[in-house]
């Protein structure tokens, strides 16, 4: 048995009153030398107090606060600087037309630092698939992103881009008509002050 063995049971021997089977005679003689019904010396210290301690009351943690960094919506509003854009059905590549719309957007953003853009992307009501809002929840997100890139390249920070898609929730006309589904087929931009 090594020493640091030898010296766990000589601890606990002292710490629980009797000896221990197996324990050494050499760490004994203290115990058998006091005489009978005389008590017994405790150890020099105790490893946890005889009472265990109250207990501290924690406070509640503090609800979580609003994330930093997402904006709300109805704090942005539409301008007529900047202006929507227009896509093809099912197609979230902007037109060659739309072009010269998004780089007078990026122009006036640039000329006013502190305003951030919010871009939302829109569809129109059709599609056959039982998963139809799925579909055009992720073409309205592709339609918003490609507007965000093309106003990145042309030098707005991306700090002050958020883009959101509708899908066909928020029609801007709604009518069953072809002129009508192209209106509904957008890139919408609002800003709002830093």
């Amino acid at each position: 048995m090594n020493s640091y063995a030898l010296r766990v049971i000589a601890f606990a021997a002292l710490a629980s009153g009797p000896i221990l089977a197996g324990c050494p005679p050499a760490l004994a003689p203290a115990r058998a030398s006091a005489p009978a019904g005389a008590a017994l010396p405790r150890p020099p210290f105790v490893l946890a107090p005889a009472h265990p301690a109250p207990a501290v009351p924690v406070a509640p943690a503090p609800a979580p606060e609003q994330p930093i960094g997402l904006p709300r919506v109805r704090d942005y509003e539409r301008i007529p600087q900047l202006r929507d854009i227009y896509f093809d059905l099912g197609k979230a590549m902007i037109r060659p037309g739309d072009v010269k719309i998004l780089d007078a957007n990026a122009a006036w953003l640039r000329a006013n630092p502190g305003h951030l853009v919010l871009i939302e992307g829109h569809c129109d009501n059709r599609g056959a698939t039982n998963k139809k809002n799925e579909l055009n929840m992720d073409l309205g997100e592709r339609r918003a992103q490609a507007a965000m890139n093309h106003l990145i390249a042309q030098g707005v920070h991306p700090s002050r881009i958020t883009i959101l898609s509708y899908g066909e929730e928020r029609p801007q006309c709604t009518e069953e008509s072809e002129r009508c589904w192209g209106q509904n087929r957008r890139s919408r931009f609002l800003v709002k002050p830093r």
